[in-house]
């Protein structure tokens, strides 16, 4: 098997995916803009040496965090939310394979009009429409604010969509596995092993002073895009996500064997997208031509 490439696009979505051939993706990952109505923005932390600092490194090293600058990435505003993802998801679904897989990452106010323009987009050219739907992922964790007057949202929606509702890849068994919330009920060795996780993902988020933090102000856990990865296509596929932001989701099919189309217009996501990548190339894959390039189409 070829080793795994990663093509980054610096360029509108929308004209970028119109280049891309039909049926030649085998698993679409986005996660757009959630239309929360504020700008957000990328905020950069360094780490400093000291005694009395909040954080332990090497050797027992102490350091503290700091806040630098702030950058503004994108406003995520938009007057008509679905009219801006309906032809990006009819796109979508033109590039997308016969036994293909499509992730639709939104949040509760707007998943409901999400997965009714899906099952629209689904139906074309005599589509199956709405049994294409497979799953809303809940995407569950508990960190940051809580509301004192409503029950605190701490949650995301995925939609999982397949080209054609009876043939899709689905590898239940490359799945990571969760402990079960009671293990004394299964007996030892099923407690030990762990247990294939349902369609509600409890996970954190990516932590403000952890490792994988970039400093991208919407960056999802490689633990999330891991699983659909190893789950929802083969080593050698292809996944396309153009809304690609931090790179998370090229990051995760690297790390697992599989090639990755990489859309953003936004030179900064673009720039760091190519460094994360570049860092698993260096121990883990061996990067194609167009990783350097920022080809824009």
């Amino acid at each position: 098997m070829a080793s795994p490439t990663v093509r980054i696009l610096e360029a509108d979505n929308l004209t970028a995916l119109a280049g891309l051939p039909d049926a030649s993706v085998e698993l679409i990952y986005v996660d757009p803009p959630f239309n929360t109505g504020v700008t957000q923005s990328r905020t950069r932390m360094r780490t400093v040496r000291d005694a009395d600092g909040d954080r332990t490194g090497f050797g027992g090293r102490r350091y503290r965090t700091e806040k630098l600058a702030s950058t503004p990435v994108y406003a995520d505003v938009f007057e008509d939310y679905v009219g801006f993802l309906r032809p990006r998801m009819m796109e979508a679904h033109r590039v997308l394979k016969p036994t293909g897989s499509l992730f639709l990452h939104l949040d509760p106010r707007e998943v409901h009009y999400g997965k009714v323009m899906l099952d629209e987009v689904f139906a074309l050219h005599g589509g199956a429409g709405r049994r294409c739907f497979q799953n809303e992922i809940i995407w569950a964790y508990d960190y940051g604010a809580r509301s004192m007057r409503r029950w605190p949202a701490k949650h995301d929606n995925i939609l999982w969509y397949t080209r054609d509702p009876d043939h899709y890849t689905f590898h239940l068994n490359a799945s990571d596995r969760i402990p079960y919330m009671a293990p004394n009920l299964v007996g030892a060795e099923k407690a030990k092993r762990g247990k294939t996780p349902t369609d509600v993902w409890w996970h954190t988020i990516v932590s403000p002073t952890g490792k994988e933090k970039t400093g991208y102000p919407t960056q999802k856990p490689l633990g999330i895009l891991e699983r659909i990865v190893r789950v929802h296509s083969n080593p050698g596929d292809t996944l396309l996500d153009f809304f690609a932001g931090s790179g998370t989701a090229g990051v995760a099919a690297l790390r697992n064997g599989r090639h990755a189309i990489l859309i953003d217009q936004n030179p900064d996501a673009c720039a760091l997208m190519r460094k994360r990548c570049a860092e698993v190339s260096a121990s883990e894959a061996a990067l194609g031509p167009n990783m350097h390039t920022g080809e824009t189409k």
